[in-house]
């Protein structure tokens, strides 16, 4: 069962898509890119695939995006509206895994244990801005001191899989992926056949945090 809740920040409104998890024990909290919503392919695969092993997820729709923004506002008013939202993602009383993709990975990379969440879940990374390898954000990634999955797109230009430092998280690829997780026609490979690879080593990552 979908609901849709509408939450207050210091960031404005903001607002989650709940997919209720059967028999739930976790809920997972996933925010959006800069570059889209919460109808992010992968962010979609993991809602519709998830509630079957007793995961909630919520999708979060940050007041930038609500509002009808365009551009997303700075990391520090990103964070702002994520903490914002965190007691209504942990009203139902249950331990909230962060995660997001792309901006929204940094967000709950930076945000997690601060938060209290128990892991992290980073999806398409953005490791750096496409062709500044030098202008890194491992950092965020590094320092999150919590259990870390990392799913990254073979082709990311925000940031190749062998382009990570060796650090305390796993990571899956997602081979021939772009950082919305395309997949080229020409791939041996399909896109079902890939957001199946993704669906498969999150659902893996998170029971073991049971």
């Amino acid at each position: 069962m979908t609901q849709y809740e509408t939450v207050f920040t210091d960031a404005g409104e903001a607002r989650i898509t709940w997919y209720a998890g059967t028999k739930p024990w976790t809920v997972l909290a996933l925010g959006h890119g800069a570059g889209g919503g919460v109808e992010a392919r992968d962010l979609q695969a993991l809602a519709a695939a998830l509630p079957a092993h007793g995961v909630t997820v919520a999708l979060v729709e940050q007041p930038w995006r609500v509002a009808g923004k365009k551009v997303a506002p700075a990391p520090k008013t990103l964070d702002t509206g994520w903490r914002g939202l965190w007691p209504a993602l942990a009203g139902p009383g249950l331990p909230v895994v962060a995660g997001g993709r792309s901006a929204g990975a940094r967000v709950a990379c930076r945000t997690g244990r601060e938060l209290g969440a128990p892991a992290v879940l980073a999806l398409s990374f953005p490791l750096h801005p496409p062709g500044r390898p030098e202008r890194s954000r491992a950092e965020e990634l590094l320092t999150t001191g919590l259990p870390t999955l990392v799913v990254q797109g073979g082709n990311d230009t925000f940031g190749r899989p062998e382009e990570y430092p060796e650090g305390p998280y796993e990571l899956v690829e997602i081979p021939y992926g772009d950082h919305g997780f395309a997949i080229p026609k020409r791939a041996p490979l399909t896109q079902d056949e890939a957001l199946a690879v993704l669906v498969d080593g999150v659902t893996k990552w998170i029971t073991a945090l049971r």
